[in-house]
């Protein structure tokens, strides 16, 4: 626990610094203009209100979008150049890592944890699988900052866009001047990620009534109505709470989850529901990428979970289907993929 305290500390006086250096830094040109282009951000139909306004104090606007857009694919913000954001988070595995359970990282390392799908963040009031982040413009620090990641510092980010005219000439378009600092670089990136909204699968079809679920596609949305609903909660598909799902401790990680930032033993082993939208799209699965089929995942549940003193109350008693409800169930949960979404070239990497 003081290790966090000591690592928020430190966040925060490189953040400082990052403000003050870029103040001292740019000199506002008072005769360039600045064009406002705003945008609004549409809740999807049938879903709920968003838990915080993220662009409350971060008014959502084209050239914002671009800007965090562009930056989301930069290697610059890594040491070496190799790991953007989108490195860790592809588009076409709807915003997770493809095919890997832990990710590359600077020097040959790997991260600790499966890159989550970067899927209707608006919504979550934490971030990570173990809640440490609970604001979108601080998430983007601890990726950037990692040894075992981007392995940078914030301040030779800045140091690296300030030499780009592009990147001056984009700041100035979202922000209005040429002040580039860390708090309008994380409030770019939070604006593209925050944009980042899947709504458009065959089940959200269905839902407004343009398309019909095939019969084994309805009896697998029946099996999930009894069996999953519970933590995987419409139309979000996760009710965004911490829960132990039965899964043994990887004793080479030997992650705690949650505890790692309460410290309350009651909150071992638990880790953030994920959403299910592009499941199919976001293998391996489990916070360690442990699982790399979905027919494996549900066999956890009907045979592979731990009994353990922090276990959900709700799998106590496991899940009991039958392997022909096994079945549909996968085919009901590929309909939650979202080609538009995985393919919307909006979300892609600028040319």
């Amino acid at each position: 626990m003081k290790i966090i305290i000591v690592t928020l500390i430190l966040i925060g006086i490189t953040l400082f610094a990052g403000i003050v250096n870029g103040s001292r830094n740019n000199v506002t040109d008072a005769s360039d203009s600045f064009i406002d282009s705003p945008l609004v951000f549409k809740i999807p139909k049938g879903f709920p209100e968003l838990p915080l306004n993220i662009f409350a104090k971060n008014h959502l606007t084209e050239a914002g979008f671009q800007l965090g857009r562009k930056l989301f694919y930069d290697g610059r913000l890594s040491k070496d150049g190799n790991f953007p954001c989108a490195s860790c988070h592809q588009q076409y595995a709807a915003f997770s890592t493809s095919d890997h359970d832990l990710s590359h990282g600077f020097n040959n390392s790997f991260t600790t944890r499966n890159a989550p799908a970067l899927i209707n963040i608006a919504w979550m009031k934490s971030l990570h699988f173990d809640g440490a982040i609970n604001h979108i413009e601080l998430q983007p620090l601890a990726p950037i900052t990692s040894i075992n990641e981007m392995s940078e510092n914030i301040d030779s980010v800045l140091l690296k866009l300030k030499k780009d005219t592009m990147y001056v000439r984009m700041f100035k378009a979202a922000f209005g001047t040429t002040l580039i600092n860390s708090q309008r670089m994380l409030r770019a990136l939070a604006q593209f990620v925050g944009s980042l909204v899947s709504a458009n699968s065959k089940y959200d079809k269905v839902k407004r009534g343009e398309e019909m679920f095939s019969p084994l596609e309805e009896n697998g949305y029946r099996v999930f109505k009894s069996n999953c609903e519970t933590c995987h909660r419409e139309p979000l598909f996760t009710d965004n709470s911490f829960r132990n799902n039965g899964l043994p401790l990887d004793r080479y990680l030997c992650d705690m989850g949650r505890m790692n930032v309460t410290g309350n033993k009651e909150d071992s082993l638990k880790f953030k529901v994920p959403t299910l939208r592009n499941i199919a799209l976001t293998y391996p699965y489990m916070h360690d990428g442990r699982i790399y089929s979905l027919y494996n995942v549900i066999e956890h549940y009907r045979k592979g979970i731990q009994v353990g003193p922090t276990l959900d109350s709700v799998l106590t008693r496991k899940i009991t289907i039958t392997d022909i409800e096994k079945r549909d169930l996968v085919y009901f949960l590929k309909t939650l993929t979202d080609t538009s979404f995985v393919k919307n070239p909006r979300f892609s990497q600028p040319l």
